[in-house]
Protein backbone atom coordinates (compact mmCIF):
# COMPACT_ATOMS: atom_id res chain seq x y z
CA UNK A 1 0.00 0.00 0.00
CA UNK A 2 2.79 2.72 1.00
CA UNK A 3 4.28 1.81 -2.71
CA UNK A 4 1.22 3.26 -4.19
CA UNK A 5 0.83 6.08 -2.06
CA UNK A 6 3.39 8.03 -4.07
CA UNK A 7 2.30 7.47 -7.67
CA UNK A 8 -1.67 7.76 -6.58
CA UNK A 9 -0.85 11.03 -5.05
CA UNK A 10 1.12 12.55 -7.72
CA UNK A 11 -0.99 11.21 -10.35
CA UNK A 12 -4.36 13.40 -8.38
CA UNK A 13 -2.38 16.27 -8.12
CA UNK A 14 -1.21 16.51 -11.64
CA UNK A 15 -4.74 15.15 -12.67
CA UNK A 16 -6.14 18.70 -10.38
CA UNK A 17 -3.21 21.04 -12.34
CA UNK A 18 -3.86 19.40 -15.51
CA UNK A 19 -7.57 20.30 -15.37
CA UNK A 20 -7.26 23.72 -14.32
CA UNK A 21 -4.71 24.29 -17.09
CA UNK A 22 -7.26 23.21 -19.36
CA UNK A 23 -10.13 25.40 -18.47
CA UNK A 24 -7.83 28.19 -17.46
CA UNK A 25 -5.30 28.69 -20.45
CA UNK A 26 -6.74 26.70 -22.97
CA UNK A 27 -3.91 24.35 -23.00
CA UNK A 28 -3.94 20.93 -22.83
CA UNK A 29 -3.14 19.04 -19.57
CA UNK A 30 -1.01 16.65 -21.50
CA UNK A 31 1.90 18.65 -21.65
CA UNK A 32 2.18 18.34 -17.94
CA UNK A 33 0.67 14.53 -17.56
CA UNK A 34 3.44 12.97 -19.68
CA UNK A 35 6.27 13.88 -17.36
CA UNK A 36 4.39 13.35 -14.26
CA UNK A 37 3.04 9.70 -15.60
CA UNK A 38 7.04 9.38 -16.88
CA UNK A 39 7.66 9.74 -13.30
CA UNK A 40 5.13 7.79 -11.51
CA UNK A 41 5.91 4.66 -14.20
CA UNK A 42 9.74 4.70 -13.71
CA UNK A 43 9.55 5.49 -9.61
CA UNK A 44 7.59 2.94 -9.58
CA UNK A 45 10.17 0.41 -11.96
CA UNK A 46 8.14 0.03 -14.80
CA UNK A 47 11.03 2.25 -16.85
CA UNK A 48 12.17 0.82 -20.33
CA UNK A 49 13.10 1.70 -24.09
CA UNK A 50 9.24 2.65 -24.68
CA UNK A 51 8.10 3.73 -21.25
CA UNK A 52 7.75 7.04 -23.22
CA UNK A 53 5.22 5.61 -25.66
CA UNK A 54 2.92 4.22 -22.30
CA UNK A 55 3.38 7.88 -21.25
CA UNK A 56 2.11 9.39 -24.49
CA UNK A 57 -0.71 7.15 -25.07
CA UNK A 58 -2.16 7.37 -21.00
CA UNK A 59 -2.14 11.27 -21.76
CA UNK A 60 -4.27 11.27 -25.03
CA UNK A 61 -6.63 8.59 -23.29
CA UNK A 62 -7.04 11.08 -20.69
CA UNK A 63 -7.98 14.09 -23.55
CA UNK A 64 -10.85 11.72 -24.65
CA UNK A 65 -12.83 11.99 -21.99
CA UNK A 66 -11.76 15.26 -20.77
CA UNK A 67 -12.11 16.83 -24.94
CA UNK A 68 -15.20 15.84 -25.46
CA UNK A 69 -16.75 17.12 -22.05
CA UNK A 70 -14.63 20.61 -23.18
CA UNK A 71 -16.77 20.23 -26.41
CA UNK A 72 -20.01 20.11 -24.90
CA UNK A 73 -19.71 22.40 -22.31
CA UNK A 74 -18.23 24.91 -25.10
CA UNK A 75 -21.42 23.97 -28.11
CA UNK A 76 -24.06 24.69 -25.14
CA UNK A 77 -22.68 28.33 -25.37
CA UNK A 78 -22.31 28.47 -29.34
CA UNK A 79 -18.65 28.98 -29.18
CA UNK A 80 -17.66 25.59 -31.13
CA UNK A 81 -16.82 26.63 -35.03
CA UNK A 82 -17.85 22.66 -36.18
CA UNK A 83 -16.98 24.00 -39.77
CA UNK A 84 -13.54 24.01 -38.66
CA UNK A 85 -13.88 21.11 -37.37
CA UNK A 86 -15.16 19.41 -40.37
CA UNK A 87 -12.60 20.76 -42.95
CA UNK A 88 -9.64 19.87 -40.54
CA UNK A 89 -10.42 16.55 -39.02
CA UNK A 90 -9.03 14.41 -42.39
CA UNK A 91 -5.94 15.73 -42.25
CA UNK A 92 -5.47 16.21 -38.31
CA UNK A 93 -6.64 12.37 -38.00
CA UNK A 94 -3.98 10.97 -40.70
CA UNK A 95 -1.62 13.09 -38.76
CA UNK A 96 -2.26 11.59 -35.60
CA UNK A 97 -1.77 7.82 -37.32
CA UNK A 98 1.43 8.90 -38.75
CA UNK A 99 2.28 10.16 -34.84
CA UNK A 100 1.56 6.62 -33.31
CA UNK A 101 3.83 4.85 -35.56
CA UNK A 102 6.64 7.39 -35.58
CA UNK A 103 6.54 6.79 -31.57
CA UNK A 104 6.09 2.58 -31.65
CA UNK A 105 9.89 3.10 -34.05
CA UNK A 106 11.37 5.45 -31.29
CA UNK A 107 13.10 5.13 -28.10
CA UNK A 108 12.17 6.49 -24.79
CA UNK A 109 15.49 8.86 -25.08
CA UNK A 110 14.88 10.19 -28.74
CA UNK A 111 10.93 10.73 -27.68
CA UNK A 112 12.48 12.61 -24.59
CA UNK A 113 14.76 15.05 -26.71
CA UNK A 114 11.78 15.09 -29.14
CA UNK A 115 9.06 16.77 -26.24
CA UNK A 116 11.77 18.61 -24.52
CA UNK A 117 12.51 20.82 -28.04
CA UNK A 118 8.27 21.01 -29.03
CA UNK A 119 7.53 22.08 -25.84
CA UNK A 120 10.43 24.71 -25.75
CA UNK A 121 9.15 26.00 -29.03
CA UNK A 122 5.29 26.41 -27.34
CA UNK A 123 6.55 27.67 -23.98
CA UNK A 124 8.55 30.37 -26.19
CA UNK A 125 5.71 31.05 -27.98
CA UNK A 126 3.47 32.11 -24.79
CA UNK A 127 6.25 33.99 -23.91
CA UNK A 128 6.06 36.70 -26.38
CA UNK A 129 2.96 36.52 -28.37
CA UNK A 130 0.77 38.99 -27.97
CA UNK A 131 -3.21 38.67 -28.37
CA UNK A 132 -3.55 41.11 -31.42
CA UNK A 133 -0.51 39.49 -33.56
CA UNK A 134 -2.42 38.44 -37.10
CA UNK A 135 -1.44 36.26 -40.18
CA UNK A 136 -4.92 36.77 -42.15
CA UNK A 137 -8.32 36.69 -41.17
CA UNK A 138 -9.35 33.63 -42.54
CA UNK A 139 -8.47 30.37 -41.69
CA UNK A 140 -6.11 28.46 -43.72
CA UNK A 141 -7.80 26.61 -46.90
CA UNK A 142 -7.15 24.54 -49.88
CA UNK A 143 -3.40 22.98 -50.43
CA UNK A 144 -2.17 24.73 -46.96
CA UNK A 145 -4.94 22.81 -45.11
CA UNK A 146 -3.90 19.65 -46.71
CA UNK A 147 -0.31 20.17 -45.71
CA UNK A 148 -1.10 22.27 -41.85
CA UNK A 149 -3.51 19.67 -40.91
CA UNK A 150 -1.80 16.54 -40.39
CA UNK A 151 1.60 18.29 -39.17
CA UNK A 152 -1.19 19.10 -35.81
CA UNK A 153 -1.85 15.37 -35.39
CA UNK A 154 1.57 14.74 -35.89
CA UNK A 155 2.71 16.58 -33.32
CA UNK A 156 0.49 16.45 -30.74
CA UNK A 157 0.83 12.91 -30.55
CA UNK A 158 4.72 13.12 -30.06
CA UNK A 159 3.71 15.65 -27.28
CA UNK A 160 0.93 13.30 -26.16
CA UNK A 161 -1.41 16.68 -26.11
CA UNK A 162 -5.07 17.51 -27.92
CA UNK A 163 -3.59 20.00 -29.64
CA UNK A 164 -4.51 22.97 -27.72
CA UNK A 165 -1.55 24.67 -27.41
CA UNK A 166 -0.91 24.43 -31.50
CA UNK A 167 -4.77 24.97 -32.22
CA UNK A 168 -5.11 27.78 -30.20
CA UNK A 169 -2.23 30.19 -31.70
CA UNK A 170 -3.30 28.38 -35.11
CA UNK A 171 -7.38 30.07 -35.01
CA UNK A 172 -6.23 33.15 -33.36
CA UNK A 173 -3.20 33.92 -35.52
CA UNK A 174 -6.02 34.06 -38.44
CA UNK A 175 -8.69 36.02 -36.85
CA UNK A 176 -10.85 33.48 -34.74
CA UNK A 177 -11.39 35.09 -31.26
CA UNK A 178 -9.59 33.75 -27.98
CA UNK A 179 -12.58 32.33 -26.78
CA UNK A 180 -13.73 30.52 -29.86
CA UNK A 181 -10.56 29.20 -30.45
CA UNK A 182 -10.36 27.78 -26.95
CA UNK A 183 -13.46 26.07 -27.63
CA UNK A 184 -12.56 24.94 -30.53
CA UNK A 185 -9.23 23.53 -30.51
CA UNK A 186 -11.07 21.47 -27.53
CA UNK A 187 -12.54 19.26 -30.73
CA UNK A 188 -9.04 19.10 -32.24
CA UNK A 189 -8.37 17.28 -28.85
CA UNK A 190 -11.23 14.59 -29.61
CA UNK A 191 -10.03 14.43 -33.38
CA UNK A 192 -6.50 13.12 -32.19
CA UNK A 193 -7.15 11.41 -29.46
CA UNK A 194 -9.53 8.63 -30.57
CA UNK A 195 -7.91 7.21 -33.83
CA UNK A 196 -4.44 7.41 -31.87
CA UNK A 197 -5.53 5.98 -28.82
CA UNK A 198 -7.24 3.08 -30.56
CA UNK A 199 -3.90 2.49 -32.18
CA UNK A 200 -1.90 2.81 -29.14
CA UNK A 201 -4.08 -0.02 -28.06
CA UNK A 202 -2.91 -2.77 -30.34
CA UNK A 203 0.52 -1.23 -29.20
CA UNK A 204 2.01 -3.28 -26.78
CA UNK A 205 4.85 -2.34 -24.39
CA UNK A 206 8.05 -4.39 -22.97
CA UNK A 207 8.07 -4.16 -19.04
CA UNK A 208 4.20 -2.92 -18.59
CA UNK A 209 2.48 -1.96 -15.58
CA UNK A 210 -0.45 -4.20 -14.53
CA UNK A 211 -4.02 -3.46 -16.09
CA UNK A 212 -2.23 -2.27 -19.56
CA UNK A 213 -3.87 -2.84 -22.81
CA UNK A 214 -1.20 -2.12 -25.80
CA UNK A 215 0.22 0.90 -24.39
CA UNK A 216 -2.41 3.04 -22.31
CA UNK A 217 -2.37 2.04 -18.37
CA UNK A 218 -5.79 2.33 -17.05
CA UNK A 219 -5.34 2.72 -13.47
CA UNK A 220 -3.19 5.81 -14.20
CA UNK A 221 -5.71 6.86 -16.64
CA UNK A 222 -8.10 6.60 -14.53
CA UNK A 223 -7.30 8.41 -11.30
CA UNK A 224 -6.19 11.19 -13.83
CA UNK A 225 -9.64 11.46 -14.86
CA UNK A 226 -10.85 11.64 -12.02
CA UNK A 227 -9.41 14.72 -11.00
CA UNK A 228 -9.23 16.53 -14.36
CA UNK A 229 -12.94 16.53 -14.40
CA UNK A 230 -13.49 18.29 -11.44
CA UNK A 231 -11.24 20.83 -11.40
CA UNK A 232 -11.49 21.83 -15.18
CA UNK A 233 -14.48 23.68 -14.43
CA UNK A 234 -12.52 25.26 -11.88
CA UNK A 235 -10.47 26.76 -14.40
CA UNK A 236 -12.29 27.70 -16.66
CA UNK A 237 -14.16 30.11 -14.28
CA UNK A 238 -10.95 31.41 -13.01
CA UNK A 239 -9.93 32.22 -16.21
CA UNK A 240 -12.87 34.95 -16.37
CA UNK A 241 -11.29 36.46 -13.25
CA UNK A 242 -7.37 36.61 -14.03
CA UNK A 243 -4.87 38.03 -16.57
CA UNK A 244 -4.30 35.29 -18.91
CA UNK A 245 -2.01 36.86 -20.78
CA UNK A 246 0.22 37.06 -16.98
CA UNK A 247 -0.79 33.24 -16.22
CA UNK A 248 0.44 32.63 -19.95
CA UNK A 249 4.41 34.03 -18.95
CA UNK A 250 4.21 32.27 -15.53
CA UNK A 251 2.99 28.73 -17.52
CA UNK A 252 5.81 28.96 -20.06
CA UNK A 253 8.49 29.84 -17.47
CA UNK A 254 7.30 26.22 -16.13
CA UNK A 255 7.14 24.38 -19.20
CA UNK A 256 10.94 25.75 -19.89
CA UNK A 257 11.54 23.84 -16.23
CA UNK A 258 9.60 21.18 -17.70
CA UNK A 259 11.73 21.05 -20.30
CA UNK A 260 15.10 21.33 -19.40
CA UNK A 261 14.17 18.50 -16.93
CA UNK A 262 13.13 16.16 -19.70
CA UNK A 263 16.31 16.66 -21.52
CA UNK A 264 18.24 16.21 -18.29
CA UNK A 265 16.77 13.11 -18.55
CA UNK A 266 17.01 11.83 -21.44
CA UNK A 267 21.12 12.80 -21.65
CA UNK A 268 21.90 11.71 -18.61
CA UNK A 269 19.42 7.89 -18.95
Amino acid sequence: MSDLLLPTLTLLATGAFAGILAGLLGVGGGIVLVPAFLFVFTQAGFGGPDVMQMCLATSLATIIVTSLRSVMAHHRKAAVDWQILKGWAPGIGLGALVGVLTVGALRTATLQVIFAVLVVIIASYMAISRSHWRLSDQMPAGWRRIVISPFIGFFSVLLGIGGGSIGVPLMTLHGRPIHRAVATSAGFGVLIAVPSVAAFLLLPVTNAPPWTVGSVNFPAFLVTICMTLITAPMGAALAHRTDAARLKRYFAIFLFLVALNMLRKALMG
